[in-house]
């Protein structure tokens, strides 16, 4: 008997190594395929591939955090106490955008040469605090909990700003800024959805204090990645020797063409133009003296493409917090069509990542062409789908709002970002991320507390169509003062071609 059992024993043994050496296969050649992806069209020459990755580590980690918060603070919960939790986080998330704006964008551009250290710190400092927030969960610690996020939302929004910023330092010569805008952004999808599905699993076996633990080794990954990050990151911009101001040029015939595809006057880019009523600073735009000025100057005069841009997608993130919070309320409470709460909640989650990856695939198939379009487009099919949603309410209107406020989100996003990253310059850029995302968070937490507040009245067609309403508004806005804008051009133009 004891060799027949020795025998088994072997052949067990030997069972298992080939099942780990043929996961091991797999887990390497998979590996190669991420590596091989991210690092194309000269990516992983010039950084942008560890970039990448790294913005799958970030999105991941915070996938993971949201599975154990959403889970302790909503389906944990009644549904009038989760109301009033998830009300009370949402107006959480506001108060970091005090720091965000004001510090947090300043303080990045100041780092311009320790970038990788700064994107590290915030990694690093998510993992602890994820690491402390797993026994505030575990013994029900709101005290300890929501100052924990708080702090975990400023430091995810700080990444996601020196990302932006850095993103045109290691961008290579064969693709755009809009294509790399969209790699990083479909990395992070994937990151979120392998973390959030990771999270959902250990959540289910232990708990969502050890999701968070698990959050914890992702965040400290990420913090070795981003040291890793080429050295051209960190190096700060030469600094111009002053030059006397040019005489000023006669104004052109008409009105110049613009990169994005408008006009409009002939005048510096956008992130050197100077307020008309106050003289230019001593130095050039990189020049130490006046520096501080400058910069409020600019984020004050950031032109009105970039205005349009972050108007545009401020009214797509109040269509997309709407969806997602009036969504899963009016699902506890009702269903849709005979179909179960649970499952619609499924279609509606498959369409909202739908959205999002079939926009970031959109745009970097796009590329760089007329991004302004971009944005505009976005804002009219979320108004289009919204409309259409409170004409048609049921299941199959709400899944395809969804996907479109996911996808005009996405979207509209890497529109905005690469006229930013195009129009403005690198001493204020993180700044001018910093404000953006701040007014974009606000919109979204207005969106959210205004399809909380509606879900009260279990009234589908009377919120979309408020929500519809809005957004109708806002692009007819943009669309007549862009207008106004383009006849005044024209104007400035015939007037400069008879006096010359």
């Amino acid at each position: 008997m004891a060799p027949k059992r020795n025998g088994t024993a072997a052949r067990a043994s030997r069972r298992v190594r080939g099942a780990a050496s043929a996961t091991a296969g797999a887990a390497r050649g998979a590996g190669r395929y991420v590596r091989k992806a991210t690092h194309a069209s000269g990516a992983g020459r010039t950084g942008l591939g560890k970039l990448i990755e790294l913005s799958a580590l970030n999105s991941a980690g915070d996938a993971m955090l949201a599975v154990a918060l959403a889970g302790s603070l909503f389906f944990g919960l009644p549904v009038d106490q989760a109301r009033g939790r998830v009300a009370l986080y949402l107006l959480i998330t506001v108060a970091p955008f005090a720091i965000v704006a004001p510090i947090v964008g300043p303080a990045l551009d100041r780092l311009r040469s320790a970038r990788r250290f700064a994107i590290g710190a915030t990694m690093l400092a998510r993992g602890l605090l994820c690491w402390g927030m797993a026994g505030a969960v575990l013994h029900n610690d709101s005290v300890t909990l929501l100052p924990a996020a708080f702090a975990v939302l400023v430091l995810s929004k700080a990444f996601g700003i020196s990302r932006s910023a850095v993103t045109p330092r290691v961008l290579p010569g064969e693709i755009t800024l809009v294509t790399a805008n969209a790699r990083c952004t479909l990395a992070g999808l994937v990151g979120a959805v392998a973390g959030g599905g990771l999270a959902g699993g250990v959540y289910a076996l232990s708990g969502p204090d050890w999701a968070l633990r698990v959050a914890t080794v992702v965040f400290c990954a990420g913090m070795f990645l981003a040291i890793r990050l080429p050295g051209h990151v960190d190096a700060p911009e030469p600094v111009a020797e002053p030059e006397p101001p040019p005489e000023p040029a006669p104004a052109p015939e008409g009105p110049a063409p613009h990169q994005d595809g408008g006009t409009r006057p002939y005048t510096q880019p956008l992130g050197e133009q100077q307020a008309a009523s106050e003289p230019a600073p001593e130095s050039g735009r990189n020049g130490r003296t006046g520096k501080r000025r400058e910069r409020w100057r600019t984020l004050l005069t950031v032109g009105p493409v970039v205005g349009e841009a972050v108007e545009a997608n401020a009214a797509i993130r109040v269509f997309s917090g709407f969806m997602v919070l009036f969504c899963a309320f009016l699902l506890r409470e009702t269903t849709f069509d005979g179909v179960s709460q649970q499952l619609a909640l499924g279609i509606l989650a498959v369409a909202a990542g739908a959205g999002g990856l079939v926009g970031t695939a959109l745009g970097a198939a796009l590329k760089a062409r007329a991004p302004h379009l971009i944005v505009f487009g976005t804002l009219a099919a979320a108004a289009a789908a919204a409309a259409l949603g409170a004409v048609f309410f049921g299941l199959a209107l709400v899944g395809v709002a969804a996907f479109v406020a996911a996808f005009a989100q996405s979207l509209g996003k890497l529109g905005m970002d690469a006229i930013v990253q195009r129009e403005i310059g690198e001493e204020v850029r993180s700044s001018t991320f910093a404000v953006s995302e701040t007014l974009h968070q606000l919109a979204w937490v207005l969106g959210g507390l205004a399809g909380l507040a509606l879900s009260l009245t279990d009234n589908g067609t009377l919120a979309f169509a408020l929500v519809g309403a809005v957004l109708v508004i806002s692009l007819a806005t943009l669309l007549i003062r862009r207008a106004g804008r383009r006849r005044a051009w024209r104007a400035e133009g015939r007037i400069a071609g008879q006096h010359p």
